[in-house]
């Protein structure tokens, strides 16, 4: 793949920053940051876009003394089984559980799903963190 130079101007405290930001996380230079932060942003777009094959990480945190809380949240997984490949369940501390779903399928039902678990009465936190299958054009 050819490589294409080009120029960026740019006021010296976000560069300064930017500097900062880069050496903690460890990239070798400016290019593989920026590189890193397009490719972010295109996935962004396309998962935002288009209704893309997609694998998905959905986290949860609840207590698990909640009243049928888990019960309600393993339903509603076994009514997306076509699109769950894996789950883990981590138990925090005494009340506190953490749990990973790992849904692979169209993007509108990855999205879906996530809403149902996230939005579900008791869950403390949600997240969904997905991407594209392909990687096309990255």
């Amino acid at each position: 793949m050819e490589l294409i130079r080009f120029g960026v101007s740019i006021q010296e405290h976000l560069l300064e920053r930017f500097d900062k930001l880069i050496a903690e996380k460890g990239y070798a230079n400016r290019s593989e940051a920026i590189r890193d932060l397009i490719r972010n942003s295109l996935v962004e777009d396309e998962l935002e876009t288009r209704d893309e094959e997609t694998v998905g990480t959905i986290a949860l945190v609840y207590d698990h003394h909640t009243r049928e809380l888990s019960d309600k949240l393993t339903g509603r997984q076994h009514s997306h089984f076509k699109e769950i490949i894996s789950s883990l369940h981590v138990h925090l501390d005494q009340h506190n559980c953490l749990e990973v779903v790992v849904a692979k399928g169209k993007n509108k039902k990855i999205k879906q799903l996530a809403q149902e678990l996230i939005g579900t009465k008791g869950v403390k936190y949600g997240r969904l963190m997905s991407t594209p299958t392909t990687g096309k054009n990255l």
